[in-house]
């Protein structure tokens, strides 16, 4: 990977989901995690226009649709640790997708987000 674009990438990682989020991604030439590192992370995710809230809401609400609660806590536990949501803007968020994708992927959402939010209320850095 190149140093300039990996750097970046690893640290608009931190940015969206915490400090030191970036340190488990593997330092390996491949193809999906040089692109993950350093075109999602480092270009997309750093263009103008939106904010990284309003990204992550983009990808709450696609994640949603897929029915991964894994997902959705990984993106929740990034709001709440970059204070971009709260418990009652996530409650209506779950309410408000639960309409859109549909009472199974919704429950999903609720799972996802509950157990971020039990995760991030024992998070000793908080």
């Amino acid at each position: 990977m190149t140093n300039e674009a990996r750097t970046r990438g690893l640290a608009t990682m931190d940015a969206v989901y915490g400090a030191g989020f970036s340190q488990a991604m593997p330092d390996v030439d491949e193809p999906m995690l040089t692109e993950t590192v350093e075109h999602l992370f480092g270009d997309i995710w750093n263009r103008p226009g939106l904010s990284i809230r309003d990204r992550r809401l983009l990808v709450l609400g696609a994640t949603a649709a897929l029915g991964r609660a894994d997902l959705i806590e990984t993106q929740v536990f990034g709001a709440l640790t970059n204070g971009e949501l709260d418990e009652t803007a996530l409650a209506e968020a779950v309410l408000h997708l639960q309409f859109y994708v549909g009472w199974g992927n919704g429950t999903r959402v609720r799972e996802g987000v509950q157990a971020a939010l039990s995760r991030h209320a024992g998070d000793p850095s908080r």
